[in-house]
């Protein structure tokens, strides 16, 4: 019997999402157990669910992002038993104060509307259903603190085990995505195909997302390691990965500049150009060397770092060479242009290997033949 087309898609997101689900139910009855078995509070609503709501929304944050959260929903439960104390329950009054009060809370600390919603709500909890308690002791809030707690520790548990590597995977994939940018506008460039051309614009437009989610990972890994004592020294990886990563977002842009010149080549020519194709083709392979090779030197011993990265900047200034040549020929003005945006993606890859600012653009200019070497 033929299975229903929706069963693949159902099946498939509950794989995806299972260790999500174990790890919010567990986290919900690890919190309830904890605030009722070890504290002994009786209805200790508040700590699961402040435990499902900042799970929900610390999953792939920072640290500190995740204490925020912590707080900002602790602080909403708090802000509620604060406004009854006063207002008394069920009151018009008291259910105006909490929904401001606690929209405040929530935006101040950075909240998103989901986060702001799932604050107010169970703020609203206490100021509508919950009955009042007589304690001095704000029970409500430090079941909410404990249920906080609980999710930020399950939410660190959940990270990977070796965050360099999950750094150094983001990193290639990046730097993968704009090889391939270049090499497809190469192409289009060569058979001139402006369609081919536009469709590789769309793709360079979107790079920017893959350059800010290294940013977070790399954030991410320096907070893992920082807190991680025993590997620690290898905070020193994530620098060299931080600094290239700031080169890589001046690649990505100047990539996506290089993937628009290739439109222009393509509706203004009226044949291919494959000798510029080639040039723009062994910068794609540079970008890859690149890659490659920084995947290696983060690797390598400390004293051999450079190593690696040598290979790829010969790369690099093949490709640079090889816009030379055409330069040689007086090529038509949007060649010329495309032949500087490759300079600039050139100079990007020789900082992201390791060379100053100054050294890079005089490797390059040379390799172009503008200055002595």
């Amino acid at each position: 019997m033929r299975r229903p087309e929706f069963a693949v898609p159902v099946w498939g997101r509950l794989r995806a999402g299972g260790r999500n689900i174990i790890e919010s139910a567990a986290a919900a009855t690890l919190a309830w157990f904890v605030a009722t078995e070890l504290l002994g509070h009786v209805q200790p609503f508040f700590a699961p669910a402040a435990a499902l709501i900042v799970l929900g929304q610390a999953r792939g944050e920072r640290i500190g992002r995740t204490v925020e959260i912590l707080l900002g929903v602790a602080g909403g439960v708090l802000a509620a038993d604060l406004v009854v104390a006063f207002l008394g329950t069920r009151s018009i009054a008291a259910i105006v104060v909490v929904v401001l009060l606690v929209s405040t809370v929530t935006v101040a600390v950075g909240a998103g509307g989901l986060l702001s919603v799932q604050a107010t709500i169970s703020a609203l909890y206490v100021a509508v259903i919950a009955p009042p308690t007589d304690s001095l002791v704000p029970v409500r809030f430090i079941d909410a603190l404990i249920g906080g707690a609980v999710a930020l520790v399950a939410s660190q548990l959940s990270r990977p085990r070796d965050p360099l590597a999950s750094l150094v995977s983001r990193t290639l994939h990046v730097l993968d995505e704009a090889a391939a940018v270049v090499e497809d506008s190469a192409a289009a460039v060569e058979v001139h195909d402006l369609e081919a051309a536009r469709d590789v614009l769309g793709r360079a437009r979107q790079a920017d997302a893959g350059v800010e989610d290294l940013r977070q990972e790399v954030a991410a890994a320096r907070e893992v390691l920082w807190v991680d004592l025993r590997r620690r020294e290898r905070l020193a990886r994530v620098d060299a990965i931080e600094a290239a990563s700031e080169q890589v977002d001046y690649l990505v842009r100047n990539v996506r500049v290089l993937s628009r010149l290739a439109v222009t080549i393509t509706t203004r020519s009226a044949r291919g150009d494959p000798q510029l194709a080639d040039a723009v083709r062994r910068l794609a392979k540079a970008v890859r060397a690149t890659a490659a090779a920084l995947t290696v030197a983060l690797h390598a011993p400390a004293d051999a770092v450079g190593e690696p990265l040598r290979p790829a900047q010969e790369s690099v200034l093949d490709a640079v060479r090889a816009a030379a040549a055409l330069l040689a020929g007086n090529p038509a003005f949007p060649a010329v242009l495309m032949i500087g945006q490759l300079r600039a993606c050139a100079i990007d890859l020789l900082r992201i290997s390791g060379e100053d600012r100054d050294a890079s653009v005089l490797r390059v200019e040379a390799a172009l033949g503008l200055s002595p070497e």
